[in-house]
């Protein structure tokens, strides 16, 4: 760090003692303020060190817009010019200090200037000679202060991008950016999230969209490769990908979302090694992606795999293989990894399928297992591991084989009006479709009129590519 704590607390020495009466003795404020002009200029100073290894920060929304906040509360002050003037100072100063800083903290969202401000000047009034205050740095008072004071005021909750009321699907955002005039994301961290043993390559790609590009769960970004295409030199044409993060994102400031990407090769039997010529354009761009790369999107687009939320007993079925466990996993941490009103609200049961080949290929276990941990009664996980489980007839253990298995429960839940999501491969469909109309057979149901009456009521949710 390019300066100590020490050196910075002596910017700030106060003068020799003198005698104090009632009158004169400043506030104990004065203390408080130092202390913050000093770990903010530290902070400031040495944002990088603070700044996650190969990860981009960003800055939240509410944060970047803490001069126009400060602006804003300067001008709802009315008893007090002396007020007025500082935070009009330090609205112009904060600019650039409180973004370097708040995003090597991290500090949650929320207008959290705006709501700060009023302490932040409070505290700088105490001190005699304000104007040296500010010009030793305002904005640093600005970052340090709502940093510290936020950050040790516990987490907020994430309820600043819901509809009114939260279940109202009628402003869900659709198309707002199109192929010829596509948004600009910046990539975040690209990180391989299965183990050694996984069939192929799938990476978690956090995008920072800066809040200008709001998504629901379930939703999917599109994505436009860099290049053209060789046959024709025309743009390649855009890939759709489920979104794998709730609205909030990871970093739960609304300012990112998250995709579950796997890497498209083709074995080629005569080379006997992957041909870079038939690989997947788009699925190898985004993880081969860094902390910085550019990417073109598109979206959001869908509504079939919403999920219902006016119902906060509606239970939820999951069936995914592979990389279609993404929205599904921004399903799980809506409702049980944030502070969202439906997460406070929400009394069902979410049942997850996940199919995949081995223990290695399974995706976000550590969030399911925690969740099914934290909330018994409310989540349900189930796994189908085809080179490691056999099903009942002694063959691999396949999605439907796994959903099979309850399938009494799963359609007295759809008779109870859950829904039910399948997400994944197309070719998952026939045999869960064939396993469905055997139970139904077994049961004396019409198959064909159980799934017309399921699609009638909006139960049934099917996006497979």
């Amino acid at each position: 760090m390019s300066m100590s704590l020490n050196r910075a607390a002596s910017l700030f020495t106060p003068p020799p003692p003198q005698t104090q009466t009632r009158a004169n003795r400043p506030a104990k404020r004065i203390t408080m303020a130092k202390l913050l002009l000093a770990a903010a200029a530290l902070l400031a100073s040495s944002a990088q060190a603070f700044a996650p290894m190969n990860v981009a920060p960003v800055a939240p929304a509410s944060v970047r817009a803490s001069p126009v906040a400060l602006s804003m509360a300067a001008d709802d002050q009315s008893g007090s010019s002396k007020r007025k003037r500082a935070l009009k100072t330090l609205a112009k100063t904060a600019g650039v200090l409180s973004s370097v800083a708040l995003a090597a903290t991290g500090a949650p969202p929320a207008a959290l200037a705006a709501k700060k401000a009023k302490e932040v000047v409070e505290v700088v009034e105490t001190v005699d000679n304000s104007r040296k205050i500010l010009a030793a740095g305002a904005g640093a008072v600005v970052a340090g202060a709502a940093a510290l004071k936020v950050l040790g005021g516990g987490a907020k909750a994430q309820d600043f991008l819901e509809a009114e009321p939260y279940w109202d699907q009628s402003t869900v955002p659709v198309n707002v950016y199109k192929n010829k005039a596509p948004f600009t994301g910046k990539v975040v961290s690209t990180k391989r999230i299965v183990g050694p043993k996984a069939t192929g390559e799938t990476c978690h790609i956090v995008i920072d969209h800066k809040g200008d590009f709001p998504y629901w769960e379930g939703q999917s970004w599109g994505v436009i490769p860099p290049g053209v295409r060789e046959k024709d030199g025309k743009p390649h044409s855009v890939r759709l990908y489920s979104i794998a993060s709730s609205r909030y994102g990871d970093d739960k400031t609304g300012d990112t979302g998250s995709l579950c990407v796997r890497r498209a090769t083709y074995w080629c039997p005569e080379l006997k090694a992957d041909d870079p010529a038939k690989k997947g354009i788009c699925s190898n761009f985004l993880c081969d992606t860094k902390p910085g790369d550019e990417v073109m999107m598109t979206g959001p687009a869908g509504k079939v795999m919403l999920m219902p939320e006016e119902d906060p007993k509606t239970d939820y079925i999951m069936v995914a293989t592979g990389t279609g466990i993404a929205p599904f996993r921004g399903f799980v941490r809506r409702l049980f990894f944030e502070d969202t009103p439906a997460s406070r609200a929400y009394k069902g049961q979410a049942w997850l399928f996940l199919g995949v080949a081995n223990s290695d290929a399974l995706l976000y276990d550590d969030e399911f297992q925690e969740a099914k941990s934290n909330y018994p009664d409310n989540f349900r996980l189930d796994y189908a591991l085809s080179r490691e489980q056999e099903n009942k007839k002694g063959g691999k253990m396949y999605i439907q084989d796994k959903v099979e298995e309850y399938a009494d429960d799963i359609f007295t839940k759809l008779e109870n009006g859950a829904h039910i999501y399948f997400c994944g491969l197309k070719g998952m469909m026939p045999g869960i479709q064939d396993m469905l109309a055997e139970v139904c057979k077994t049961k004396g149901i019409d198959y064909d009129e159980f799934i017309k009456g399921l699609k009638k009521s909006k139960q049934w949710h099917v996006e497979v590519y």
